[in-house]
């Protein structure tokens, strides 16, 4: 678990880190560089699933020595599956993506953060983020950094 004193907002707790795949995390099937390290990093603190539709079919390769938990289902249904996973872990979640089919997940999140990489990121999204960034590396620091979060969302 990792705390967050942020004034005007308390404290927040955060117990587990839910990842979209392609487009997040990833760019065409491939983790993008960096991310890796950035996922070893918090896994002692935060339980870590990555939710995908596998449209690659590479996300167990890519993520298999990460040691992290991998859920995919089926991309007619990816907004109510992602949605369906945020609500079963109770709350203290912290939710990554950049698509329409990830509103859902941020709705259910205790914070979200959407990225705007190289794919871009779904405009509508925005309004259901906590936090905005443009890369993924940056996502990962503001968890890792208290200050960076603080900063960004202190009243």
């Amino acid at each position: 678990m990792i705390k967050y004193e942020i004034p005007g907002m308390g404290e927040i707790e955060i117990s587990n880190l839910c990842l979209d795949y392609n487009g997040t995390i990833a760019y065409e099937g491939k983790l993008i560089e960096g991310v890796s390290e950035k996922i070893l990093a918090l896994k002692s603190d935060l339980d870590i699933y990555v939710l995908t539709a596998d449209t690659y079919g590479t996300t167990k390769k890519e993520c298999e020595k990460l040691g992290i938990n991998i859920v995919t289902f089926d991309r007619e249904n990816a907004s109510e599956c992602k949605e369906r996973i945020v609500k079963e872990l109770k709350g203290n979640t912290v939710s990554f993506g950049n698509g329409l089919n990830d509103i859902q997940m941020f709705d259910n999140s205790k914070l979200s953060i959407a990225i705007i990489g190289s794919e871009g990121a779904y405009s509508g999204l925005l309004a259901h983020s906590t936090m905005v960034v443009s890369n993924i590396l940056d996502a990962f620091n503001l968890l890792l950094d208290k200050k960076k979060i603080k900063a960004t969302l202190r009243n």
